[in-house]
């Protein structure tokens, strides 16, 4: 399985973090793909002559897109695939589709439908027998028409509330930044839920959790109550109970999962380092 990220174009840097490319030409599979809670949303092509996208066992279409998540989902997919997607910041669901971003959390939806409504055949132009690197500038022009088509005047608090949230990876005071934009707590929290799809405070806990997981991948502690309290988090016990709810596994399973799929197929979530939003491993034979 080939799997490669591609910078986007700087028209569209401030709303998308990277496009990426996974193809199978050979073995058919099935591979499974954990997704974990990253803060970030992302559109999703599926060739649909190429292989069956599922997410919990429901059908995708070949175009899709999905809002910030909570929880972690399994995406199985079958045949030989080739898929692009990109992956955006935390706001591109307002931004970019100009959709309260609460309408999307944990939800994805079929966007083709919605772009032909546009008068774009954007999944029939990514289906079309061109190179991928066509297919990412197709998409990269679309992308800018809403990008265009929804610009307004810039929610500058709330930019403001993410970039420092982010920077501090999610250590960071909510009430002092709520002092800080002069803003009630029920007026920030429903201007992040149109603006982000979640609360303030559940983005920060989403980004502890990711500032936590990065410092696992590199082994960059002695125990695990280091990486509980480096991340503030109140105790080992604590830390423990949040993997399991963002990744369905403890960080020691975790461990030894990624250990699996690093033997297998090489580190793919290490390539963004930062969000680390894909896990890959390939379903057992006594599992199909």
């Amino acid at each position: 399985m080939k799997y490669q990220q591609v910078p986007p174009p700087p028209y569209l840097a401030h709303h998308v973090r990277y496009f990426w490319i996974s193809e199978n030409d050979g073995d058919k599979g099935p591979y499974s793909f954990t997704t974990i809670p990253d803060g970030g949303p992302g559109l999703v092509f599926q060739h649909p002559d190429q292989g069956r996208y599922l997410q919990n066992g429901d059908h995708m279409g070949p175009l899709f897109l999905y809002g910030l998540s909570t929880q972690h989902a399994t995406v199985t997919l079958y045949g030989g695939f080739s898929t692009i997607g990109a992956h955006f910041f935390p706001h591109a669901i307002k931004s970019v589709f100009g959709i309260d971003a609460g309408e999307l959390t944990d939800i994805s939806i079929d966007f083709d439908l919605i772009s032909r409504q546009q008068g774009f055949l954007l999944a029939e132009q990514m289906a079309a027998r061109i190179p991928a690197a066509e297919k990412i500038a197709l998409l990269s022009q679309y992308l800018f028409f809403l990008v265009r088509k929804h610009s307004h005047p810039a929610h500058q608090s709330m930019e403001y509330l993410l970039a420092h949230i982010v920077k501090a990876s999610g250590k960071i005071s909510i009430k002092e930044m709520q002092e800080q934009l002069r803003l009630s707590e029920r007026s920030m929290e429903r201007r992040f839920q149109q603006y982000i799809g979640m609360s303030p405070k559940l983005f920060t806990r989403i980004c502890r959790f990711q500032a936590s997981l990065s410092q696992l991948r590199q082994y960059d502690f002695n125990k695990l109550s280091d990486l509980a309290y480096d991340n503030e988090f109140a105790d080992q016990s604590h830390l423990i109970r949040t993997f399991k709810e963002f990744t369905g596994a403890t960080p020691a399973q975790y461990l030894k999962q990624t250990s699996a799929i690093v033997d297998e197929l090489g580190d793919l979530s290490a390539k963004d380092p930062l969000v680390g939003s894909v896990e890959y491993y390939r379903l057992k034979e006594n599992d199909r």
